[in-house]
């Protein structure tokens, strides 16, 4: 059996190079996952600017750093140490951005799949859920969160739609922990659009 410390390497590393590959699908304008017919909702714009100012300082910072460390004579490798660790801040930026807009919700005939980035994919089967509606939340703490039969997913600490299940289904955690959750809490850019989604009947095509 795996050892946890190395199972948990391996997750980072995947969302590492799910983020890289995000970029390029960013670049294509493409989405992962939203096969034909299906809804794609969006949950990206509420932490667009947030995002995008964070890269931007990252990538200020290490413009900066370079100029001061090179200035103060600090030897090449050193230099060059810090200059790739700021470099795979930017490259890490830019990949969580690129992955949340090319991972949307998606709903289809048979699922929801909520999500964030490549961090969460929750499948909720359409015939398990029995409730779906809007409820605004403006203070989670976690941007996952699962216990006690329940899962949150925020944005920007918010969450405004709620999905209650029939029955339990099995979600996996970021780091690979898993949870029987029945109801799930997540945000959406539009929430009406989403649950307008859900209510058409799955049978249709």
């Amino acid at each position: 059996m795996t050892p946890w410390p190395l199972r948990v390497a391996w997750r980072v590393l995947g969302f590492e190079l799910k983020g890289l590959a995000s970029v390029a699908l960013w670049a294509a304008r493409r989405r992962h996952g939203v096969p034909p017919g299906a809804t794609a909702c969006s949950y990206a714009g509420a932490q667009s600017t947030t995002l995008l100012l964070m890269v931007f300082a990252m990538a200020v910072e290490t413009v900066v750093v370079d100029v001061l460390l090179n200035a103060l004579g600090v030897p090449a490798p050193v230099r060059l140490a810090v200059l790739v660790a700021d470099a795979y801040g930017v490259v890490f930026g830019v990949g969580l951005a690129a992955a949340c807009v090319t991972r949307p919700h998606v709903v289809t005939g048979e699922e929801l799949r909520v999500r964030y980035g490549p961090y969460v994919d929750l499948r909720l089967p359409r015939d398990l859920i029995v409730s779906a509606r809007i409820s605004r939340s403006y203070d989670e703490r976690r941007m996952v969160h699962m216990s006690d039969g329940r899962a949150a997913v925020s944005v920007a600490s918010q969450a405004n739609v709620v999905v209650e299940l029939s029955e339990p289904v099995v979600a996996v955690r970021p780091l690979g922990g898993r949870a029987e959750v029945s109801v799930v809490r997540f945000f959406a850019d539009d929430p009406k659009a989403l649950l307008a989604a859900l209510r058409v009947p799955a049978s249709t095509p």
